[in-house]
């Protein structure tokens, strides 16, 4: 017979009540109104994402990478997996309870990669951060969203605050030349894939396994230093 699952630690937010339950040693969920939302015995498509999006930067001599939101961390475990030892993180979360999660009971999961002295955790909207980039700051070489609800039909094609083409654009001023901005989705959108295109990414995409459920994971990647930029050349953006 299946163990019940146990409510480890629950907290009221705006989206609704967040809460981490646990089965056994190993099986976690995070629910929020009793919907799941991660579950840390399906993660393939987040172990893609992280690993797709910071390969190329394995032999960078000090990348700088964004990853949002912090979830259970398999995400980030694996961006920090495919960087070298010289590169900073900056993980953007909304709540902190998460973050004390990651810390503690979900720890084990990861090898407790939120504290990996690679790691700085801002408690911040991923989109102010990479406004802030974009408008001056520091730049990075990867973007990494791994968010709960990812880009869909729905999503507002100019104004959606990660997704629209306005948001794309800031991305873009965000990056490094060569930077990446991967991104994971539920299904596949052409829409999505367009605007990223439009803007001047190369994109690929991937599916992740063979068989039940499959998320998407976006691979959209700026030109180098030297490259002319994708879709300014003569005939115009795709």
């Amino acid at each position: 017979m299946a163990q019940p699952w146990m409510v480890l630690d629950r907290v009221h937010t705006p989206d609704g009540v967040l809460e981490l339950r646990r089965r056994g040693e190993r099986d976690f969920l995070i629910t929020v109104n009793g919907l799941v939302l991660m579950n840390s015995s399906l993660h393939r498509s987040e172990v893609a994402l992280g690993e797709v999006a910071c390969a190329p930067l394995k032999e960078h001599p000090a990348p700088r990478v964004l990853v949002a939101g912090l979830g259970m961390g398999i995400t980030l475990r694996a961006v920090l997996d495919a960087l070298p030892p010289s590169a900073a993180v900056v993980v953007a979360e909304l709540n902190p309870v998460v973050v004390d999660w990651c810390r503690g009971a979900l720890a084990p999961l990861t090898a407790s990669a939120v504290s990996d002295p690679r790691v700085t955790v801002e408690i911040e909207d991923v989109s102010r951060v990479i406004m802030k980039s974009a408008g001056g700051g520091e730049r990075f070489d990867a973007v990494v969203l791994d968010l709960y609800t990812g880009p869909h039909s729905r999503s507002d094609k100019v104004m959606d605050p990660l997704y629209g083409s306005v948001a794309i654009e800031l991305t873009r001023s965000a990056l490094r030349p060569g930077g990446v901005f991967a991104v994971w989705g539920e299904n596949v959108d052409a829409a999505f894939e367009k605007r990223l295109k439009g803007a001047g990414f190369a994109v690929t995409t991937d599916r992740p396994g063979r068989g039940g459920l499959r998320h998407v994971v976006y691979l959209a990647r700026l030109p180098g230093q030297q490259e002319a930029p994708r879709g300014r050349r003569g005939g115009g953006r795709r």
